[in-house]
């Protein structure tokens, strides 16, 4: 494993796996309340699923490139695979333990019984044979297949399905239907609670409907290749290389079929045939799948089982001032949701909608929320003639649907709707207002580091900055003019743009605090973001250290840069924070000998992010708004609670000390008033 474990990076997907660990971490965490614990294993199977259908179906791709372009790409991918594969089976098996050996007593302490078709007692069997027979019967198929032909079956992307041998020649396969609530719950009986999965009320009457009480059910579902995303990572003439080298494939080729560890070989054998995956594809878990379904357990008792909910906070200007413009004229307006509300957004646009002197309207989409009052203000502007322009971006992941309905919707309101270009993505979350008082334009902008969406703004924490600054909208505007195909390059000064100045500005800034060094003074770097992936900039960052500049990351995800190492980085220390919310905002902060320079921007340093995206990161100027987002990055600099060590291994160690706890999350939400 010397290839994919090296002194110098982290391996990019293994890394990753690591991530997802510390959210396992959250579900064993007996500080969260039950239900969260239980969320954290939602939120840990969608992300592993997610993983499966994007990144391991990249890698598999790779492996049928021809081999000079391949070492481009990736170290031995068939050894990745592996590694991958034994990872994911450790995380796996603590799941399990998680759930079976922690969460199944804490839920049976509050009288909630979660069981299975074997405990069923005479009044439940009566109860799901009624339940069977009127709600779910009429709604499923049952495939029955003779054992012979290879890759006669086809089983859907993420479906839930239950298969069993009926004899020595045929197997059955039934899926779980998807319209259903996952979870059934039985009648209260002497002040308990009895929960069980839908899957149990079928494997119950499925005997039944074959009158044979010794019929076994097992669960199996396969992910299959989202699409190849390549083109996140490579662009230009390598991307087209890479692409021209694929042979046809089918599309949706199968990344993982995770069964039942209980299903017997025979069976084994007979889907690894008829579903045509190999040993390499299957991956053994427990008598349930799809635990990203767990977002939705039920609790049937009367207490709280979950975070006491935190209301956001109005924004102590914005709250009460007659216009968002006045406000944004008066001084720099910063919002960081969800601790503050995503509310002065949606009011600046609304307002830009509805005002006669607003003549202009420019936005970036990146993932829209499915009903939004943003988006109808949007198509309401365009409806009463103001000119509106709409970049979305379509390859969204997973999002491509909902984008592509809302850009009919903006065309069909009169905006003009622009979609992504070949080899580069608009991951930049910008809006671009002119408003025309006395024949003179008045420019105003919002530069954020998440998405134009109200629900995710109640759960990723994010920063948003809106002003009136010349120079900032004016280069704002001339980034809009690249989408509009008018500029080729956009000339800026205050704002980093990807891909044409990020990399160059933010490389400038950290050689700068070299020479502090070198020349006696003091280094400062503190950096926050979701990844840090891009090999330049972390070879940068070791020649920083090298140099003694102090260096402070705080990476929710990946993170291939390894901490601490002697001659080589053991000025930077790495933590990563895993809480409620999720951490998302991107902060970068440069101790430029005492004047300090601090951004905030939606590109983490990620090659794809500095170099085939388009991404906009801006200063903040007004000094408020500056102290703002220093305090809080300080506060989870501080973070004693939710706060891991990133360490050269990799371990996932929770930051331990005598100190006063500090959970920064709830800190920030204390800081605001």
């Amino acid at each position: 494993m010397a290839s994919l474990y090296n002194s110098k990076y982290y391996h990019r997907d293994l890394s990753w796996l690591r991530f997802n660990h510390r959210v396992l971490q959250e579900a064993k965490d007996i500080r969260n309340p039950l239900y969260e614990r239980i969320k954290f294993l939602a939120i840990f199977s969608s992300n592993l699923d997610e993983f499966f259908k994007v990144r391991v179906s990249d890698i598999r791709q790779i492996k049928n490139i021809e081999k000079p372009l391949r070492k481009k790409l990736i170290t031995k991918p068939n050894k990745v695979l592996k590694e991958i594969r034994k990872q994911v089976h450790i995380l796996q098996e603590e799941f399990g333990l998680i759930f079976v050996g922690d969460i199944i007593p804490a839920l049976k302490q509050e009288n909630i019984y979660l069981i299975s078709a074997d405990e069923f007692s005479t009044s439940q069997k009566k109860v799901a044979e009624d339940y069977f027979k009127k709600k779910i019967k009429h709604k499923l198929k049952f495939e029955t297949h003779t054992i012979a032909e290879k890759n006669s079956v086809f089983v859907e992307n993420e479906a839930l399905y239950l298969t069993t041998l009926l004899d020595k020649n045929t197997f059955e396969i039934v899926k779980i239907p998807e319209n259903e609530d996952r979870f059934f719950v039985f009648p209260t009986k002497d002040g308990k609670h009895y929960i069980t999965f839908i899957d149990d009320i079928l494997k119950h009457n499925l005997k039944l409907n074959h009158n044979n009480s010794n019929l076994k059910y097992y669960e199996l579902k396969l992910s299959r290749d989202a699409e190849l995303y390549i083109e996140d990572e490579f662009s230009g003439n390598l991307m087209q290389k890479i692409k021209e080298s694929l042979p046809k494939r089918e599309t949706g080729q199968a990344t993982r079929i995770l069964i039942d560890s209980k299903m017997p070989k025979t069976l084994q054998n007979v889907i690894k045939q008829t579903l045509d995956v190999t040993n390499a594809d299957i991956i053994m878990g427990g008598a349930h799948h799809n635990f990203k379904d767990f977002f939705k357990f039920p609790n049937p008792t009367d207490k709280k089982l979950s975070n006491k909910v935190l209301t956001p906070k109005p924004h102590p200007v914005l709250k009460k001032c007659s216009s968002m413009f006045k406000a944004i004229d008066a001084k720099d307006q910063l919002v960081h949701y969800p601790y503050q509300s995503f509310e002065p957004v949606i009011k600046l646009i609304e307002e830009a909608a509805s005002d006669p002197k607003v003549t202009t309207i420019k936005m970036t989409l990146y993932r829209v929320a499915k009903d939004s009052r943003l988006n109808r203000a949007i198509a309401n502007a365009a409806k009463d003639g103001k000119k509106v322009v709409i970049f979305i971006e379509a390859k969204a992941r997973f999002d491509e649907k909902n984008n592509l309905k809302w850009g009919n919707i903006f065309k069909e309101n009169g905006a003009k709707v622009i979609y992504s270009y070949p080899g580069i993505k608009v991951h930049s979350k910008i809006l671009y207002i002119e408003r025309e008082i006395n024949n003179k334009i008045n420019r105003y902008c919002y530069i954020g580091t998440g998405n134009f969406n109200e629900n995710t703004a109640k759960l990723y924490t994010d920063f948003g900055l809106m002003t009136a600054n010349k120079k900032i909208t004016k280069e704002l505007n001339r980034v809009f003019l690249v989408l509009e195909g008018v500029l080729i390059v956009p000339k800026a000064k205050k704002l980093l743009i990807s891909p044409f100045t990020s990399r160059h500005k933010f490389s400038a800034m950290v050689e700068r605090e070299i020479a502090f060094a070198h020349a006696g003074k003091q280094g400062l770097i503190i950096l926050k973001m979701n990844s840090l992936e891009d090999k330049q900039m972390i070879k940068l960052l070791y020649k920083a250290s090298n140099a003694g500049v102090k260096i402070r990351l705080i990476v929710r995800g990946m993170c291939s840069l390894i901490p601490g190492i002697k001659n080589q980085s053991e000025n930077i220390t790495v933590t990563s924070i895993i809480d409620r919310y999720l951490e998302h905002g991107r902060v970068y902060l440069f101790g430029n000998n005492g004047d300090e320079k601090l951004f905030i921007g939606s590109a983490d340093w990620m090659k794809r992010n500095l170099s085939h995206r388009i991404e906009v990161i801006t200063p903040i100027l007004d000094p408020d708004n500056f102290k703002i987002v220093k305090d809080i990055l300080q506060l989870q600099l501080k973070d004693n609670v939710k706060a891991r060590i990133i360490d050269a291994e990799q371990k996932n160690e929770y930051i331990k000390n005598n100190k006063e706890p500090i959970q920064s999350q709830i800190a920030t939400y204390n800081y605001f008033k």
